[in-house]
C-alpha cells in the first residue's frame, strides 16, 4: 500500500510574543493554533493544544523577555512546556522560534565558577523535544553550536538598513565596542558610510556596567548611528551617544535589534543625546516603556520567510544573501 502524505504547518504563540506572532501569521496566511496556555494559582504553567498536531511541522514562537509580570524565566519555561506538549502530541518536527534568545550573554565563562547558561538553554530545548531553533541576531555566533541540531540564525539587518538608508547625509556608523566592529563594518559598507568605534571598558565584577572612554574615528559635524544587538539598561549606549556629541557629532541615532529596556533604560534614553532610538519588535515593548524618540520596526516578515523556508526545506541563508552568517 502506498500512502501520499501532505505536510501541514501549525503556528503557536507564547504569551510573550502574541503580537509578533499575529503579524507572522498574517504574512504566512495561516491562522494561529490555540495553545490554551494558563497559570495555576501555584504559579505553574499549563497548556493544551486546541487541535491535533500529529505528523505536522510545528513552529512555536516565544521571545525570552519579561512582560505583564512574567519574567524571562517564566517565558523560557512556558516555551519549553509548549515544545514538550508538541512532542507528546506526535508532531513530526518542532521548531522553537525565539526572536530573542534567553540568557544569550551568558555564553562563556568570563570569570571562575560561572555557568554557561546559554548552553544550558539549548540543552533544555533539545531535551524538551525541539528539533530546530530559529533566533534573530544572537549575541554571539557561537551560540549556534550549543544546540545539537539545526539552528537558523536570522538577522534584522535588512529591516534596520532599509530605515537607515533614509539618512543619507554624511553618515558615520559607530560600533559601541570592539566586539561589534565586524557587524558595524557590514552596515557601513552597505550604507556607503564611514566607520568609527567607541572604546569601552567593562567594570570588573559588576553586571551591566561599562565605561565609554574615547572615540576612534572622525565624527565631528557628522550624523552618527550607534549599532548594537540589544539595548538592555542603556547605560553604555547612552554614554556612547554623549561621548559622540562631545566629540562634535551633529546628531546621534541609536539602532538595535532587541529593545530589552530593563530597569532605568527608558528614563536614560528619554534624557539621552539620541535624536532617535530605533529597535525591532523581537522583544515586546509595552506602552509604558514607549517614548517620543522611540521607533519600532517589525521583523515579522523576516521570521515568516524563515518559517516558509524551513517548512519547504529550502535555504534560509539565501533570504539574507549571507548577511546572517557571523
Amino acid at each position: 500500500m502506498k500512502v501520499v502524505t501532505t505536510k501541514k504547518l501549525h503556528l503557536f504563540a507564547g504569551r510573550q510574543s502574541e503580537e509578533l506572532t499575529k503579524k507572522i501569521s498574517t504574512n504566512l496566511g495561516v491562522s494561529i493554533t490555540e495553545s490554551n496556555v494558563s497559570q495555576f494559582l501555584s504559579g505553574e504553567t499549563h497548556c493544551q493544544f486546541g487541535e491535533s498536531v500529529r505528523g505536522s511541522d510545528v513552529f512555536i514562537v516565544q521571545t525570552h523577555g519579561a512582560l505583564d509580570g512574567r519574567s524571562v524565566n517564566d517565558a523560557v519555561m512556558e516555551h519549553l512546556i509548549m515544545v514538550d506538549a508538541a512532542r507528546r502530541a506526535s508532531a513530526k518536527r518542532i521548531t522553537a522560534v525565539m526572536p530573542f534568545y534567553g540568557y544569550c550573554r551568558q555564553d562563556r565563562k568570563s570569570e571562575g565558577r560561572e555557568p554557561i547558561t546559554a548552553k544550558l538553554i539549548a540543552d533544555m530545548f533539545k531535551a524538551a523535544g525541539a528539533t530546530r531553533l530559529v533566533s534573530v541576531d544572537l549575541h554571539t555566533g557561537q551560540i549556534q553550536g550549543f544546540f545539537n541540531g539545526p539552528v537558523d540564525h536570522l538577522t534584522a539587518m535588512p529591516v534596520l538598513l532599509e530605515r537607515l538608508k533614509e539618512y543619507k547625509d554624511d553618515l558615520v556608523v559607530v560600533s559601541p565596542d570592539a566586539g561589534r566592529v565586524k557587524v558595524a563594518e557590514r552596515y557601513s559598507q552597505i550604507l556607503d558610510a564611514d566607520l568609527a568605534i567607541v572604546h569601552k571598558r567593562r567594570v570588573k565584577g559588576k553586571k551591566n556596567a561599562a565605561e565609554a572612554k574615547s572615540i576612534v574615528g572622525s565624527v565631528k559635524g557628522r550624523r552618527c548611528v550607534l549599532i548594537d544587538d540589544m539595548i538592555d539598561t542603556a547605560g553604555t549606549i547612552c554614554q556612547g551617544a554623549t561621548l559622540l556629541k562631545e566629540k562634535g557629532a551633529s546628531s546621534v541615532i541609536g539602532a538595535a535589534t532587541h529593545g530589552v529596556f530593563s530597569g532605568p533604560a527608558v528614563d536614560r534614553l528619554k534624557n539621552s543625546d539620541f535624536e532617535k532610538v530605533i529597535v525591532t519588535d523581537t522583544c515586546p515593548i509595552p506602552s509604558e516603556k514607549q517614548f517620543d524618540k522611540l521607533e519600532i520596526l517589525s521583523v515579522a516578515d523576516i521570521i515568516a520567510d524563515a518559517i516558509i523556508a524551513v517548512f519547504e526545506d529550502t535555504s534560509v541563508s539565501h533570504i539574507f544573501d549571507g548577511l546572517n552568517q557571523s
